[in-house]
């Protein structure tokens, strides 16, 4: 068993009396987010995670009035992402970060802050397909589609391709939804960046709506570019992939960690969520989601909520900074927002939440208080957000602030209710009218 050195002891005495937030969480969302100066203790980054608990027998999320919460699926093995097939059946990725052999005091630090918060589980590697037949709400098929893949995330069907992002690859299999499951290693498409370190491992996968393309989110190695820039070629954005040519490029950057995509029913437009910067305090900088302009920059690692300057990259890039674009709506500092999904018009959940988004927040673990652990909604009108975002499904903190579950990917099944991925808890949740 490794033991932490003295330094090491130090260094987690530090993080843990390193203050507290200013403003109330509230105060960093919406469209005009209350932007505070940059803590001057922010290198040395708050270790706050809620510890991961799980749910006792029978527990479950609250969620508003009118609504009930059930669970659709259990005894996973942290499930992230979600993904239903034209069928109804349901796909659910069982992936963590892939096996890291970094060494020293801050790989120390974060393989505990990991295993406290409930990620230090090795990962499944698994796509798990999940059959709800007689419609009562619960799935009663629960067998691995895809197995021996590698720290998997975004899936998406196009024609007869089923496609799955890896950490490190795009792979793709011949799959008829309702038909035999795929056999063999795959198809490999495209290589995706996954050099080490590999910080943010998941790559998000998003169709367009006419079946051409592939938008792949790819989040950056590093916290602030540590590594040298160049370590972040077509990270820190999103990809998109012609699927008749084969051709990639960045569609945008500057996106620290983007995950969750959708198009927005509207607008048509692309919009994302994304986990901004740490270790510049308690509320900076908010989380956020916003639409994505082709050829459009976001600030990161030069500047963050549009042209706000961060001092701790050196050299800095005027010329970027001054195209840095202002995202749409801020999600709350350190919320680590992953999930994104809009919800249909005429769906079962009733007309307030038509046309509006829902957020998985997987919550905070550099900020104390904890912000997070909820999944929110944000409702929109014309193709943009339209008011506060308001607490959708709760509870997943206990009486003493342990985490019972974090959700991550959030869906609208075919019949209306929103499926929630929970890591921690090993739960799909379902919640309907």
């Amino acid at each position: 068993m490794l033991r932490p050195s003295a330094a090491a002891l130090a260094a987690l005495t530090l993080a843990a009396c390193n203050g507290a937030a200013e403003l109330p969480a509230e105060a960093t969302y919406g469209p005009s987010p209350t932007l505070t100066a940059p803590d001057p203790n922010g290198p040395i980054p708050t270790l706050n995670p809620a510890k991961a608990v799980g749910w006792p027998a029978g527990g479950k999320p609250t969620a508003p009035a009118g609504m009930t919460v059930t669970r659709f699926a259990e005894g996973l093995d942290h499930p992230r992402w979600l993904y239903e097939l034209p069928n109804g059946d349901v796909l659910v990725a069982e992936s963590n970060s892939p096996a890291r052999e970094e060494k020293g005091l801050t790989a120390w630090v974060a393989k505990m802050m990991m295993k406290r918060a409930g990620a230090g589980v090795p990962s499944a590697n698994r796509v798990t397909l999940l059959r709800d037949a007689d419609g009562d709400g619960v799935a009663e098929v629960k067998t691995p589609l895809l197995t021996g893949l590698n720290s998997p995330f975004g899936m998406a069907l196009v024609g007869e391709w089923l496609y799955v992002a890896n950490t490190d690859a795009l792979l793709r299999w011949r799959y008829t939804p309702g038909g035999p499951a795929p056999t063999g290693p795959g198809e490999k498409v495209v290589d995706l960046p996954a050099d080490p370190p590999n910080g943010h491992w998941t790559k998000g996968l998003l169709a367009s709506p006419d079946g051409s393309k592939l938008y792949i989110a790819v989040g950056s190695h590093s916290n602030l570019a540590e590594g040298g820039i160049e370590k972040e070629a077509n990270r820190a954005g999103i990809l998109e992939l012609d699927l008749a040519t084969g051709a990639m490029r960045q569609f945008a950057s500057g996106l620290r960690n983007p995950v969750g995509m959708d198009w927005e029913p509207v607008s048509g437009a692309l919009w994302t969520a994304v986990n901004e910067r740490d270790m510049l305090g308690h509320d900076l900088v908010p989380d956020y989601m916003t639409s994505v302009k082709d050829g459009g920059f976001y600030g990161w690692p030069y500047s963050y909520f549009g042209q706000n300057v961060d001092d701790r990259m050196q050299p800095q890039n005027p010329d970027l900074v001054a195209k840095a674009i202002v995202p749409d709506y801020a999600l709350g500092a350190h919320t680590a927002s992953l999930g994104l999904t809009f919800y249909p018009a005429g769906g079962s959940l009733g007309e307030a939440y038509a046309g509006g988004a829902f957020v998985g927040q997987h919550g905070s673990w550099n900020r104390k208080p904890v912000s997070g652990y909820k999944v929110v909604f944000v409702p929109f009108a014309a193709g943009k957000p339209a008011g506060k975002a308001q607490d959708f499904l709760t509870g997943f903190l206990d009486a003493k602030g342990q985490a019972l579950g974090r959700p991550v990917g959030v869906i609208p099944d075919r019949r209306g209710a929103l499926l929630v991925a929970d890591d921690v808890g090993n739960i799909i949740w379902r919640v309907s009218r």
